[in-house]
Formats: structure tokens, C-alpha cells, sequence
């Protein structure tokens, strides 16, 4: 693994306070579309989904004593089963909520007890399932299976495709990238607050010309959320108390005997995120030139994660895992601070309390993120290639063309799997797949040119 040269180690912190409240923004502001958008789709509270990454990241921290620069958010993959356990009961109120924590807390302890088996085995056994032949296309597949968010956020505006809205958002792209390229000093460290900011500016003069001349086309930003925040202003327009599952009645649609179809919704997708779990760690491994799953290590890893989770579902209903966009910020700006992630939980936690900001957040253009998100989404995917060539992989060799080749096809083409309730996602299976085919391509069983009469 080669040297990495980071502005800032993960031991280390900021000089300035100015300093560390811009870092810890700019991952905020690169995990936020991403963290609502789940509980957008399950009609779970945003704010207290805002919470919860904020919080779950700091556990992830404390466990992983500070080694770790992993932000933990919302996670798509238990949408499924977290809209079927809604359902149980009741199809038609779809309001379980304590069945959507139970699932939490069974991810949890099935994330503890992997966990525990990997204290006492050890991680060996991941070098032979999971070598860089295997990891690198999977970490690919991770950011290619995201551009198509990415390209649905930047081609809509309220749901109608819009050109304005496109040229807006890769105005926000380019800003981003020539910050990245050619900033200097502090602004060159925060190029994702810079694009965003640039871009939000850009749709809000637009707006405002659309509003006056009724344009529908250049009226990117809605601002209801803001209206509805000040009208009237009171003291729930700047605090209010965050929409947390605990506080709800959520006995009327659950019983005990919902209990055996909830493991079998939840527990199966957990080793599913177990495995993206570690695809991740060993990319931001790479990204900052050390094994994360042998310092902290695994263990620590999963049981940060998992109990996240677990916390994440009493306060809002969603699961928590490790953000891509995140690491991708850690990759481009070579600041791999926790104590920034830190900060960036804490803003996080203080953001579903602030009303005006969560109403803020709300009325930022998907376009705007979604250009963004073409150098987050792309830095992961390019990350993956970088594994490849940094670990001298021959891609003249047939066995390694094959193991990449289904991983990207099966990852990128989205192929599940469903088994009843259960679904694997096309991750999952792009990766499970690369091992079982590097596992039966055994190069010390390959043929040789010798090998053949001819």
C-alpha cells in the first residue's frame, strides 16, 4: 500500500476554529441529499434522521477510539424491508414503527455477534476472499451504481426534466473542480462548500428572474420550507424538538408474533451490508494509507456500525452504514481528520434541532447536488481503479479480466437477487460473485502455453 499525503492525518485537528467549521460543513453538506432522501421514501422523520447520523457517527468514533474518518448516515439498502415491516399490521396505515426498530436492533446484534467471530478468528480469511482483485471493481461498482442518482438529481427540477437546472448544476461541478485544482490556501480545502455555495447562488438569481417574469423553467428554488419556518415567526421558527420515533404511540399495529417475519426482513440484508461495510473500509483504507481493518480493526468497525444502527432506529427508523460521499471528500481534500467527522456529526446533530437550517437544506436544488455528486460518485468509482493499477493487477490475464468483468457487469447492470422478502442488492451480489469466481479461477491451477498440443 503506498504512502498517502494527507493535509490533515486522522489523528489530527484544524489550527482554526473557522478552519474546522468549514471541513466539518463540507461533510455535512456532502452527506445531506443522500440522508433525507431515505426518509423521504419511507415517510420516516427527516430531523430526527438528521439526529441520528450525527449521533451514530459519534458512537462510531468513540468505539473506533478516533482511528476511523467514517461518517455514518441513512442507508438505502434497508429500504425494502423497512417499508414492508411499516406495513405488517396494517398495509394500508403502514405506520409500525416498533417493528422498524425491532429490525434496527436485530441488525445490530446480528453486525455485534460477525463482529465477535472476527475477534476471536481472526481477518485473515478476508485476504483470501477479498483481495484487491476482488475489492477494486466492487469499489467501482459502489460509485458507478450511484451515478444514476447523481444524473437524477441533476436532470430534475420538481420532478420535470430542466436544462437550466443541468447547466446550473455542472456550473456547480466545474466551480467544485477548479477550486479542488487551482485553489490556494483554505479555499482549496473546502472546493465541495465553494461549488455548492456558487451554485446555490447561481439558481437563486435565477429564481428571482423567473419569479419576477413567471419563467417556470429558471425557477429552480422553492422556498416553502423557509416561508413555512417564519410564518409566523416563533420560537419553533429557530428550535424545535426533532420528530423521534420514542415519542411516539407504537404499539396499535405491532405483536409479538410479527417478531419471526421482521429477523427474516432485516437479518438477511445485514451480511449484505456487512459486506459493503468492509469494501468501504478497505477503500478509505487505501484512500489514507493504512488497514483499517487491522487498526482499529474489523471488530471495532462492525460494532461502531452496527450499534449505530441499532441507536439510529429507536431515534428515527433508518439504518445507518458508511457514506461514500464522504470518503470521497476525505480523498479530494486529503483531510482525514476525525476530529473534522467529529465536528460534522456535532453540526449534524445540531441541524435537526436549528429549524432554519433543516429548512434551508431542503430548499437546495437537486441539481445543484446532483453535479456535485458526478466528482464524488466518480472519485469513489475511480478509487476502485486506482486499487487495480496501484497493486500492478494484469488485466492480460484471463482469470482477472473474468472476476472483473461480472463484478462490474452484475454491480453496474443491477442484478438482485430475491428469495421471498429477502433481497440482495446488486452489490452484494457483484461481490459475492467476483469471490466465488476468484475463488474457482485458481492462478496456480491455470493453463500454460506449454500446456498445449498443438
Amino acid at each position: 500500500m503506498e504512502e498517502k499525503r494527507l493535509v490533515l492525518d486522522i489523528e489530527q485537528k484544524p489550527k482554526k476554529i473557522r478552519h474546522w467549521l468549514l471541513f466539518a460543513t463540507q461533510h455535512f453538506l456532502a452527506m445531506i441529499v443522500a440522508c433525507i432522501t431515505v426518509p423521504i421514501i419511507t415517510g420516516l422523520p427527516i430531523d430526527a434522521t438528521i439526529v441520528a447520523a450525527g449521533i451514530g457517527t459519534l458512537f462510531y468514533i468513540l468505539v473506533t477510539r478516533g482511528k476511523s474518518p467514517v461518517f455514518l448516515s441513512s442507508s438505502f439498502a434497508y429500504i425494502a424491508p423497512m417499508l414492508s415491516a411499516l406495513a405488517l399490521g396494517d398495509e394500508i396505515a403502514k405506520n409500525n414503527l416498533l417493528a422498524v426498530i425491532i429490525g434496527m436492533g436485530i441488525v445490530g446484534v446480528v453486525y455485534v455477534i460477525v463482529a465477535l467471530i472476527v475477534k476471536f478468528v481472526g481477518t485473515k480469511w478476508l485476504d483470501k476472499l477479498l483481495p484487491p482483485i476482488v475489492i477494486g471493481p466492487v469499489i467501482m461498482v459502489i460509485g458507478l451504481g450511484l451515478s444514476a442518482s447523481a444524473v437524477g438529481n441533476l436532470s430534475t427540477t420538481a420532478n420535470n426534466y430542466n436544462i437550466v437546472g443541468i447547466a446550473v448544476g455542472l456550473v456547480a461541478m466545474l466551480v467544485t473542480a477548479l477550486v479542488a485544482h487551482f485553489g490556494k490556501g483554505t479555499v482549496k480545502l473546502v472546493p465541495f462548500v465553494v461549488g455548492l455555495g456558487a451554485g446555490y447562488v447561481l439558481a437563486a438569481g435565477l429564481t428571482a428572474i423567473g419569479n419576477a417574469a413567471d419563467i417556470e423553467i429558471l425557477k429552480l428554488i422553492n422556498f416553502t420550507p423557509l416561508k413555512e419556518a417564519f410564518s409566523p415567526v416563533k420560537f419553533e421558527s429557530f428550535l424545535h424538538l426533532p420528530d423521534f420515533l420514542f415519542l411516539k404511540n407504537m404499539t396499535s399495529q405491532f405483536n409479538a408474533s410479527q417478531i419471526p417475519t421482521i429477523i427474516l426482513l432485516f437479518a438477511p440484508v445485514s451480511f449484505v451490508t456487512i459486506c459493503e461495510h468492509i469494501g468501504d473500509h478497505k477503500n478509505l483504507g487505501n484512500i489514507v494509507g493504512r488497514d483499517l481493518l487491522k487498526e482499529p480493526g474489523l471488530t471495532r468497525t462492525l460494532i461502531g456500525d452496527g450499534v449505530a444502527t441499532s441507536i439510529s432506529g429507536i431515534l428515527c427508523g433508518a439504518a445507518n452504514t458508511t457514506y461514500g460521499e464522504n470518503t470521497a471528500v476525505v480523498g479530494v481534500t486529503k483531510i482525514a481528520s476525525t476530529a473534522v467527522i467529529g465536528g460534522a456529526a456535532l453540526l449534524s446533530v445540531f441541524v435537526g434541532f436549528f429549524t432554519p437550517f433543516t429548512a434551508f437544506v431542503e430548499t437546495i436544488p437537486g441539481s445543484i447536488m446532483g453535479g456535485v455528486s458526478l466528482l464524488l460518485y466518480g472519485f469513489i468509482a475511480a478509487s476502485g481503479m486506482k486499487m487495480l493499477i496501484n497493486e500492478r493487477i494484469d488485466l492480460g490475464v484471463n482469470r482477472n479480466i473474468f472476476v472483473v468483468a461480472v463484478i462490474l457487469v452484475a454491480g453496474i447492470g443491477g442484478l438482485v437477487l430475491r428469495v421471498g422478502v429477502v433481497e440482495i442488492t446488486s452489490t452484494a451480489v457483484a461481490m459475492i460473485l467476483g469471490i466465488l469466481l476468484n475463488l474457482i479461477l485458481n492462478p496456480k491451477k491455470e493453463a500454460k502455453m506449454e500446456d498445449y498440443d498443438v
